[in-house]
């Protein structure tokens, strides 16, 4: 599996969203996807499925080591004493040491970023996390993140797909020596009959949705499709034995606008 390597962590390029996966099919899901070759698994505190994701970590019979596990603090835990107190929750839950990269999960105006982010450094000096990040910030708050925060972040995760340009994203993220993280990476099945996609896929006998997948994965994204398919779940890993081409990455890359965003919540930050 291609690795991520930003500010000290490594991202396996392919991971399993769990967003909206519940109970037992959340659990097998983690099992069968580590058991399938998955080491990069993607939770949240407001999901309120990590203690599913730690059975089937367990479950999976993986090593502990040899998996990265994500977790992102919600909003509302935002002050220091709460971000530390629900980072140990979330570690209960998973019944884990230490996750390998906890992140804000959105933006919140209404703490000062700096406590904040003093507060996900210390968590980390605890070492409850191994590398500490951000999800959903937009240019001018990577900036701001990574001028306030005293550790390395190593990521920024943020909607991206072939129909969202996020070429500012990732320049300021390259700028830091961040990582992106992709989530809703194939638009939320979106993709799966688009003429363009599908005919770069028939070149290579590859499916609308691993082209989208190789097109990030190319880019040095790591992306984190989520699925309640077991059979979507061998298809989206399996992106890594063949290659697109200049042109292709090219024309998927025209696709894009700042239209093209799918997940948009009131408390969203202006996005660039």
């Amino acid at each position: 599996m291609q690795l991520i390597e930003a500010n000290g962590a490594k991202i396996p390029a392919i991971g399993l969203g769990t967003w909206e996966l519940r109970g037992r099919t959340c659990a097998r899901l983690v099992e069968q996807a580590l058991k399938l070759g998955y080491r990069h698994i993607d939770t949240a505190q407001v999901y309120e499925n990590e203690r599913e994701v730690g059975e089937g970590l367990r479950a999976s019979g993986v090593r502990r080591n040899d998996v990265f596990v994500t977790t992102k603090v919600w909003t509302t835990h935002f002050a220091p004493n709460d971000l530390e107190r629900s980072s140990k929750e979330s570690l209960a839950k998973l019944r884990l040491s230490e996750v390998d990269l906890l992140l804000l999960h959105w933006p919140n105006p209404h703490v000062p970023l700096q406590e904040t982010l003093g507060a996900l450094a210390h968590v980390k000096k605890l070492g409850m996390a191994r590398h500490i990040g951000v999800s959903n910030f937009t240019v001018a708050l990577i900036e701001e993140a990574v001028a306030a925060c005293p550790e390395p972040l190593a990521c920024d995760q943020v909607e991206y797909h072939p129909y969202l340009d996020q070429t500012k994203v990732r320049e300021a993220c390259a700028r830091h020596g961040m990582a992106v993280v992709a989530y809703s990476p194939v638009a939320k099945g979106r993709i799966k009959g688009d003429q363009t996609l599908v005919q770069i896929g028939q070149a290579h006998g590859k499916t609308a949705a691993q082209v989208c997948l190789r097109w990030l994965v190319q880019q040095n994204v790591s992306a984190i499709p989520r699925t309640s398919k077991i059979e979507r779940l061998s298809e989206n890993i399996d992106i890594f034995d063949f290659e697109l081409s200049d042109d292709e990455m090219h024309r998927i890359s025209q696709m894009g606008s700042a239209k093209g965003r799918l997940t948009n919540f009131g408390f969203a930050p202006k996005w660039d």
